[in-house]
């Protein structure tokens, strides 16, 4: 049998050595191109195109993973067979992933670099659509105590509060903050607003006796700390 009785291809119809399900159990996921991946997802493939070759296309089309992440479920609804089941199954799978990366024995451990601190948000910030600001509690040892998600949307100084970004620091009596925000062009260059933002809120925290221990901006796939390069932190 070539094709089912719709005309879609199935992973069964192809080499045995070809089908990526077999592929995984015999060399592990991490041999998989991500096209194989896709494939095990989707299942069946469409007219003309098998489960790979749509995997294929679905990662051309949107972009690679990360446009994935970012897309809606009528987005990958509008590629050529991909209907709302498979879009929610990848879905499902994409979010499996960042929830993965929260539950990481990493998250749990002290924050005393820029990229432990980077991991813990930017799998998730590096696809939004829009500007967030995001500030991670810290307590005296380091350790991670919340995330508050502050600001949606353009984030300049006019726009964000300083005395917010510590709102919360001084409830769950934190002992320092790492601000975090993303840039969703991708591109995690500071601006100048990202700087004069980083000078007043280290001010403020050394009046309140909390210290902000970085800034950091997301960007796709790749972070910037503001503290690294110096700027905002005299």
């Amino acid at each position: 049998m070539v094709k089912e009785a719709h005309g879609t291809y199935r992973i069964a119809d192809l080499a045995e050595n070809d089908r990526p399900r077999e592929r995984l159990a015999l060399l592990g996921a991490e041999q998989l191109e991500k096209a194989e991946l896709m494939a095990i997802l989707l299942r069946v493939g469409v007219e003309g195109k098998s489960a790979i070759q749509l995997g294929d296309e679905i990662l051309r089309t949107m972009g690679g993973l990360l446009g994935i992440q970012k897309a809606s479920i009528a987005d990958l609804c509008s590629v050529n067979g991909v209907g709302p089941a498979k879009a929610a199954q990848i879905k499902a799978a994409i979010e499996l992933g960042r929830r993965l990366a929260l539950d990481s024995p990493q998250s749990q451990e002290a924050i005393s670099t820029p990229g432990q601190a980077a991991d813990l948000v930017r799998y998730e910030m590096q696809a939004l659509a829009e500007e967030n600001l995001w500030v991670i509690l810290l307590d005296i040892r380091n350790h991670k105590i919340d995330i508050e998600k502050l600001y949606k949307g353009s984030v300049t100084t006019s726009q964000v509060r300083i005395g917010e970004l510590f709102s919360k620091a001084v409830l769950k009596k934190a002992a320092s903050i790492i601000i975090v925000h993303n840039h969703p062009s991708g591109d995690p260059s500071p601006s100048p607003e990202d700087v004069a933002l980083t000078k007043g809120a280290v001010q403020a925290g050394k009046l309140l006796d909390i210290e902000v221990l970085d800034h950091l901006v997301i960007g796709a796939g790749t972070f910037v700390s503001l503290k690294e390069k110096g700027l905002g932190f005299a």
